[in-house]
Parts: structure tokens; sequence; C-alpha cells
């Protein structure tokens, strides 16, 4: 006996759609379960980060006062901090479904290297920059209730990223380039190997713990343009606030030159995450956002040879 075919367009779209492999659906170009979780996941990256740079270096602080003497021990710590509260973020529920770009420079580099299309690439930023403002206003309130926290918070000027004034400013320009290029550089090929991709969350804080010491003085390693401009607005500082637009962006479109032109060897990336792999560029539901999608155990699966992928 044949059973009648059964056409179900929801099922169809929910199959075929991919945003984070480079092939959306053509009838569904808006992915706000992606924005939304991007955004959150934002927030998450700048409460944390910001709460440890204030801790780490604003006066009064008891974690700030022993490293007074030492600040290349208190860069370095503040780049470990500020790079481990990415990894948290990606680890979050809202990080595994977003892929936990929390970057505009990320997903520049995923979508100048055809892993996101334009409207969810663009979608990202905004959600990155909301996220990072969120996250920002987060910390502000806090310091409007407790008096020690916002003078602390005031004094670092909620940990906004400036130009060094003693010199020329292309000089943290070419900075926030050259290790933006690194750290996409460093994530791609991490992410584009089975055998590594595990460590790619958690290679931010090894970067920065390096990096800082060596380039924050320049421009203070912000590489996020969203990371850079929500403090500013509660700081009031818009010093140089342009090189946080030119350079990172400059840095990832350079580091995927590189990756085209095999300089780092042949990388294959097959999803725009940084975490949570296996989902063919699909969405996975944020109540399991580990559930692989088509495995044979799938009401999703569609078995080789059926149709195009």
């Amino acid at each position: 006996m044949r059973l009648p075919h059964l056409h179900l367009p929801y099922l169809h779209v929910h199959v075929h759609d991919r945003p984070l492999a480079g092939d959306p659906h053509p009838h569904n170009p808006f992915h706000w379960k992606l924005y939304f979780c991007e955004a959150i996941a934002t927030a998450i990256l700048m409460i944390l980060g910001l709460s440890a740079v204030i801790l780490l270096t604003a006066p009064g602080s008891p974690f700030s006062s022993p490293l007074m003497h030492h600040p290349y021990i208190q860069t370095a710590l503040c780049g470990l901090c500020f790079g481990l509260s990415g990894t948290a973020a990606a680890m979050t529920p809202f990080g595994k479904v977003s892929g936990a770009h929390i970057n505009p420079s990320v997903t520049l580099a995923f979508s100048l290297a055809k892993r996101i299309g334009g409207v969810d690439a663009l979608n990202y930023m905004i959600a990155q920059v909301i996220g990072a403002f969120l996250g920002t206003a987060v910390v502000y309130e806090a310091g409007r209730l407790i008096a020690w926290w916002g003078n602390m918070a005031v004094a670092v000027r909620y940990g906004a990223t400036v130009p060094y004034g003693q010199i020329s400013i292309w000089w943290a320009m070419w900075s926030e380039m050259f290790v933006t290029a690194a750290l996409i550089a460093m994530l791609y090929w991490l992410a584009a190997h089975p055998k590594w991709k595990f460590i790619t969350p958690w290679s931010g804080g090894l970067f920065f713990l390096i990096m800082n010491p060596v380039t924050a003085w320049l421009s203070g390693n912000s590489v996020n343009f969203a990371r850079t401009l929500a403090p500013a607005l509660f700081a009031g500082q818009w010093t140089g606030l342009w090189i946080y637009v030119v350079g990172p962006f400059a840095g990832a479109s350079l580091a995927v030159m590189a990756i085209r032109m095999n300089l780092l060897g042949k990388l294959h990336l097959l999803e725009a995450r940084l975490v949570n792999f296996g989902h063919h560029g699909r969405v996975p539901g944020l109540d399991d956002p580990h559930r692989k999608l088509n495995h044979p155990d799938d009401p999703d699966h569609i078995p080789p040879g059926a149709g195009p992928a």
C-alpha cells in the first residue's frame, strides 16, 4: 500500500534552512532566534568582561591594589578575564544557538568567507551592539544601586578602550587591525580542524593573556566595535572611536584574504559557529542546543542522495 505524499512547507524550510552555513532558505530571510541569542550572549560577555576590568584596575578595588606595581601582569589578567568572559558567553545555551560571534569582526569574517548571508550578518552586528549596550547598562545600573561599585566603574570609564594619546593615533589603528587579523586567523584555523575545534571558544583568553602586555597600551585591544561603543556611550568617551571600526574590520578582511590564499594551509569551515558544531548550519533548539541535526534518528534526517543539501 502506497501512502500519499504529504507536502509540509514548514518542515521543508526547517530542513533546508542553513543560515550559518551560508545557505539560508530563500523563504526564510530572517532568523530572530539567532539574533536574540547573539544579543544575550554579547550582553553576558560585557557584564563579565567589564566587571573583571573594573575589579582588576579600578582604584579602591581589593584586586587592583596588589597589581598596581605590576602593570604587565595586570594588563595580562585583564586580557585573560575578558577572553574567558567570551568563553562563558559561548558556553551558555544562547551562545551555542547563535554560534557566539559576539563581535562584529568575527561576523564580518564569517560573511566574507560565505558562511553567513548578508542579511543575517547585518542583523548579527546589530544584535551585538544592542547586547553590548544592555550588558554595559547592567554594570551601570549596578553602580547606581551600589555606590562603591559605581565609583570604581566611573574611575575606569566603564572599561572604555581609548587610543594612547602620546603617539600618533594611526599606531592604535594598525594595532587594532593586526591584533584582529591574528585573532580571526587563530579562531578560523582552530574551528576548521576537527581535532582542535573544541578549543576554539577557550582560545580567546590565552590569546589576550599573551597579546595584552604587548599591544593593549596602544588601543586597549578591543578588536570589537560593539565592545568599545557601549562603554563609550556611558562614559562619554569618544576619542578615536573610528579606529575601532576601521581597524577591526580591516583586520578581519585581511585574515580572510590570507585564508583564501591558503597562507594558513587549506582550511574549510563548515559552519559560522565557534561552538556546538554538527548542526550543518541550521538553528538548534534553545532548550537543547547540543542536539545534532541530520542524524539518522532525527525526524529531519535526509538520507544520502535524497535531495540537495
